[in-house]
């Protein structure tokens, strides 16, 4: 993997690459809510632990595949509420620590599949 985090010419990146160029086998997450093991919304009304959820699953659906939180390539973030970013931020970079920033794509919606959802999040990773 070869991150390009902050290629001359383009804006400064807040916890993400501009680019990532990879090799090898595709792992392709979809997007993860934060809902337990149960099914039922974690956290609701608090955002932090949503997002914290949403991330274990992610990690969780990447070990099923032979894969972690560090080979992720890109993420793309669904969040209801602008005001949740810089959280989000604090939160993903706690769980992303541990390689290079993946390239990210970060959309505010008008809703989840749940109403009480305030984050979705979906990656690539690559083995």
């Amino acid at each position: 993997m070869e991150h390009f985090t902050q290629p001359a010419g383009l804006p400064p990146a807040n916890g993400y690459s501009h680019a990532v160029a990879f090799t090898g086998r595709l792992v392709v997450i979809s997007g993860q809510v934060p809902a337990g093991p149960d099914g039922q919304v974690v956290g609701a009304g608090d955002p932090a632990a949503q997002v914290r959820q949403v991330f274990s699953n992610l990690a969780t659906a990447l070990a099923a595949a032979g894969a972690t939180l560090a080979q992720v390539v890109k993420i793309t973030v669904f969040l209801t509420d602008l005001a949740d970013l810089g959280m989000f931020r604090q939160v993903r970079d706690g769980f992303l620590a541990d390689g290079p920033p993946p390239a990210s794509t970060l959309v505010q919606v008008a809703g989840l599949v749940h109403p009480d959802f305030r984050v979705e999040i979906e990656a690539l990773a690559v083995l």
